[in-house]
């Protein structure tokens, strides 16, 4: 067995006296789609930001790809980085530049590539989330769907060995969170990439989950693929499938 690109031992962290996860354990293998599911403020991007050395655990190891990240400092981390990408649930695309100037970026940063090879690449990735030609925009001329994959086009500049995406499909149109999930899927195929998802939309969590991980009071309630999801005796994972309201569910 390979060692897995991620692996998390009692993972605990707490802001002030307020315990936001208290002893996770989980792997994830080489080319996985992982999702994190859970309510508001259970503490899934807080998961996936000690996952890339954002933050630091209270207590607990998280290993990349067999290196102990959690103990790292911040300058030993960048080596690290440059295998990761995370897009954020805002998309932090650069306002004063253009798409290409967005897409570009990581690679201007990170590599000594010409101009005229960024140029290709940057059309290259947008061409991946089906954004051909709009280099010479500005953000704001972009729709929110838009931007989310010019953001998705950015993170997969460098080509990732792993991609960390917090609510990609936050604040868009069901049909337009629908074709992120697509695109999200796609790439992570195409690149056999590593992929770790954090939602609480269950439409695309279906979409791109090989497996899930249920996050409740501070630990993952359940791990495992969709089919056992749905088989599970559980009626508070039954009910955050469903959609339905504690009053509804009965799981209060």
């Amino acid at each position: 067995m390979s060692e897995p690109v991620f692996r998390v031992s009692g993972l605990r962290k707490r802001y002030g006296g307020k315990v936001i996860l208290d002893g996770l354990d989980f792997e994830i293998a080489h080319g996985e789609s992982f999702v994190i599911l859970g309510r508001s403020g259970s503490g899934k991007s807080v998961t996936l930001r000690l996952l890339n050395g954002l933050e630091k655990p209270d207590d607990g190891q998280v290993f990349f790809d067999g290196t102990e990240i959690s103990a790292l400092e911040e300058r030993d981390l960048f080596p690290i980085r440059r295998r990761m990408a995370m897009l954020f649930q805002s998309g932090a695309l650069f306002d004063s530049m253009t798409v290409a100037e967005n897409v570009g970026f990581p690679m201007r940063q990170h590599t000594s590539i010409s101009d005229i090879e960024i140029a290709q690449r940057v059309a290259t990735k947008l061409a991946l989330v089906g954004l051909e030609g709009i280099e010479s925009k500005l953000p704001a001329a972009l729709s929110g769907g838009m931007k989310k994959r010019v953001a998705l086009a950015r993170s997969l500049a460098l080509d990732p060995e792993v991609v960390l995406f917090d609510e990609p499909t936050t604040g868009l149109d069901p049909i337009t969170a629908a074709t992120i999930a697509t695109l999200v899927r796609a790439n992570q195929r195409q690149l056999n990439a590593t992929v770790v998802v954090v939602t609480h939309d269950i439409a695309l969590a279906r979409r791109v989950g090989d497996r899930i991980a249920f996050l409740d009071d501070g630990r993952f309630r359940f791990q495992g693929t969709w089919q056992e999801a749905d088989e599970a005796d559980d009626r508070l994972l039954a009910a955050f499938l469903a959609g339905l309201d504690e009053e509804e569910a009965d799981v209060a």
